[in-house]
């Protein structure tokens, strides 16, 4: 066996033993979750990562073998090796979480993040309306907000693709053809920053008064543009954009150039006390038309001077399924509210099940509940963060006939009354497993058997089709 052949050997055994994913090996070894695919694609490692990944799997895996202060890691419920803090912010210790991860959530083991799949993402958009009625269902807000000078503001807690966003921004320009738009949105992964910026061109010249703010900070700096970590704050790149001319094309031109700048600024890196992905600098990215410069001057942010008093806040899908509900408030949704401008309302939106896609989950591992708090729960933690302090907000559950809404996998007419084709049950398989949000690991046995394929073909006879629920709600704050 060739020294090569023998490492991966050594790592299988490793993994075996402790149950983990080769991913998060990777990961909790030497910061690298894709090291392991790369051996075994035939890729060599220096003796610098040879030595740590032998340093690691010698001491059990107890500490992260590149970082001597790394937290102490513990046997998760699911079997893998997790950070004990981690275990901590669920609730199963009582050290406190940490506050220094991108969502601010507590990982679990080989953490799957629904956001950051980009297959499963990518899949998952282009055969499901999700983003276009989540759109529909924000621009609906807008009849009820109650703008003042010198801007229409709102704010994107999560980007994305840009999908939801650039329909809002449609809606805006119909219903305010004439003010200026401040349009702010955070994002950390900057393939989606790429997808996003791709749709702007357009509104730039439908809406030529208008301010595009982009970030990667975490939910309690981006509304405010601010960083709170000092050595963070020193590392900040703050870019400014004044686009020239007058039609999409030129726009287009000079939002592409921006490409090798958002490769060199626009990077994450995974956090070392909870394997989630951050901002190795804060950046932000500030776009508007030249032409209209002198009428944007009150809304242009400036560095260290950004308020954060939105009209509208877009909080959808912002924040895992299974996390508690007090954690969700605490690290996402107060933070949010508290970034309303009076009159302003913060819209969340998040995954209610009771749908055919939880069917086809829970054909495969039943009892599965993905989800563990609705709408009730989030509001409830989040008034009692932060009823004492900020008592003229208003915390709108609505009923289910308001706040429950659908959306559909894309299918032709025809396409379920027959054999059901492959394409087409991956895709519906992809969808459910996207929306409960199950780990990558417990995957491979249900694929290897084969046994998915079967229920997803069933529940998608049997319902004619493959629909999801989501559940809104509102946080509104009372105008002065």
């Amino acid at each position: 066996m060739s020294g090569h052949e023998a490492l991966l050997a050594d790592i299988g055994k490793y993994c075996q033993r402790h149950r983990m994913a080769e991913s998060t090996f990777g990961r909790l070894a030497v910061n690298d979750g894709k090291l392991v695919a790369r051996l075994r694609d035939g890729k060599s490692v220096t003796l610098n990562t040879l030595e740590r990944l032998q340093d690691f799997m010698n001491r059990d895996g107890s500490r992260d073998s590149g970082n001597a202060d790394a937290e102490e890691t513990v046997l998760g419920p699911n079997g893998a090796m997790v950070p004990k803090e981690t275990l901590a912010a669920q609730g199963s210790l009582t050290a406190a979480p940490s506050g220094d991860t991108e969502t601010h959530e507590p990982s679990e083991g080989k953490n799957f993040r629904f956001f950051d799949n980009r297959q499963k993402y990518l899949m998952f958009v282009n055969t499901c309306s999700e983003k276009w009625v989540v759109a529909n269902r924000v621009a609906m807000e807008l009849a009820h907000i109650h703008p003042a000078p010198p801007a229409v503001r709102v704010f994107d807690a999560g980007l994305g693709d840009g999908t939801v966003l650039t329909r809002l921004m449609r809606a805006m320009h119909a219903r305010f053809p004439t003010m200026p738009h401040y349009i702010s949105g955070k994002e950390i992964s900057l393939e989606d920053i790429r997808l996003a910026l791709e749709k702007m061109p357009d509104r730039f010249h439908e809406h030529p008064a208008s301010v595009l703010v982009l970030t990667n900070m975490y939910y309690s700096e981006a509304p405010w543009l601010r960083v709170r970590s000092p050595a963070a704050a020193n590392s900040l790149v703050w870019h400014e954009v004044a686009l020239d001319g007058s039609s999409s094309f030129e726009f287009e031109e000079q939002i592409t150039a921006l490409q090798p700048f958002l490769a060199e600024h626009w990077q994450a890196k995974t956090s070392e006390k909870t394997g989630n992905p951050i901002y190795e600098r804060p950046v932000v990215l500030v776009i508007y038309r030249r032409d209209h410069r002198f009428l944007l001057d009150s809304v242009i942010p400036k560095p260290g001077m950004a308020t954060a008093d939105f009209d509208l806040i877009i909080a959808s899908q912002p924040y895992r399924l299974r996390v508690p509900a007090e954690f969700k408030a605490n690290k996402v949704v107060a933070p949010l509210a508290r970034a309303l401008r009076p009159g302003g309302r913060l819209v969340g939106i998040h995954s209610h099940g009771n749908d055919p896609g939880l069917e086809i989950v829970q054909t495969v591992w039943p009892g599965e509940r993905p989800y563990t708090n609705d709408r009730h729960d989030i509001l409830k933690a989040t008034k009692e963060i932060l009823g004492s302090t900020h008592r003229d907000l208003k915390y709108n559950a609505y009923s289910d006939a308001r706040s429950v809404f659908r959306y559909d996998m894309h299918t032709l007419p025809n396409e379920l009354a027959g054999a059901i084709g492959t394409s087409t049950l991956f895709a519906a398989w992809n969808a459910a497993i996207y929306v409960a949000q199950i780990e990558d690991e417990r995957l491979s046995d249900v694929v290897k058997d084969g046994r998915y394929i079967d229920a997803t073909a069933g529940v998608l006879r049997k319902h004619g089709g493959l629909w999801f629920n989501d559940e809104t709600y509102v946080i509104s704050r009372r105008q002065a």
